[in-house]
């Protein structure tokens, strides 16, 4: 906020007298940035530096936090409004964050009935695209959102019905809204992906490492079985063929 002007200002004035041209169409200035309810400052160590909340290095916070759990939290506040950092809210957007991916996941393999559910899920659609329209008002469209998952986990426990097409549409909206609008990362989805890409590139330097024993090459089968091990990363060998582990 504290650079709406004259420093913008500045910025449109050098870049038209540069190029000839406005160099954008909108501004968009996010407020300030406090920690803990006081302003942030080096001299008293009340500060934060965007690493440390991922790797919980800092003596505000009592763990690290996954880059999507920090977006989201930042995403419950209107970005004109002040956010105040703490690890107290922080944790309180990751049970949050948790849940919203929790009703995601579970919508797109909900029980569906012929009957219609009086929870309409195109004008609860339509409320999510109001809230963005609306200044960009993030907060408005989580709160939205999670109208969704509360709905989602009593068509679960049997309280309420959905019908197939409800709930493709369902589904859609919200992976919409979560990543593509939202821009969150489904975490756990992700570490899935990674540990399957993984395993199989280890299954395959292992094949290469038989291979090259098979051969004879053991100065080639030693040395894959060495960086392995630097990678944290040991091969055992057995009857049944080579397994691998991960060590912490």
């Amino acid at each position: 906020m504290d650079l709406k002007f004259p420093h913008h200002e500045c910025e449109i004035a050098q870049g038209e007298a540069s190029t000839g041209k406005n160099p954008v169409n909108y501004w968009m200035h996010a407020n300030m940035l406090t920690l803990n309810g006081q302003k942030m400052a080096k001299s008293t160590g009340n500060n934060i530096l965007p690493n440390e909340i991922f790797s919980g290095d800092n003596p505000n916070l009592t763990k690290g936090f996954d880059p999507s759990v920090a977006r989201f939290f930042m995403l419950q506040a209107n970005y004109r409004s002040i956010l105040d950092f703490s690890n107290t809210a922080l944790l309180a957007s990751e049970k949050g964050f948790n849940r919203l991916m929790d009703a995601f996941s579970s919508s797109s393999h909900l029980p569906v009935s012929a009957k219609t559910s009086n929870f309409s899920v195109a004008d609860w659609k339509q409320r999510c695209y109001d809230a963005m329209n609306d200044d960009f008002n993030s907060p408005i469209l989580i709160a939205t959102l999670f109208e969704a998952v509360k709905f989602i986990v009593a068509v679960k426990e049997g309280n309420e019905e959905i019908s197939e097409k409800d709930k493709n549409l369902l589904h859609t909206t919200l992976q919409n809204f979560i990543f593509d609008v939202l821009g969150l990362l489904d975490t756990e989805s992700a570490n899935q992906n990674n540990s399957e890409k993984l395993s199989g590139t280890v299954e395959l330097l292992i094949q290469l490492r038989a291979n090259a024993r098979n051969n004879k090459d053991f100065a080639t089968s030693d040395q894959i079985r060495d960086q392995l091990l630097a990678l944290g990363i040991q091969l055992k060998d057995g009857k049944e063929g080579t397994v691998f582990s991960i060590e912490d």
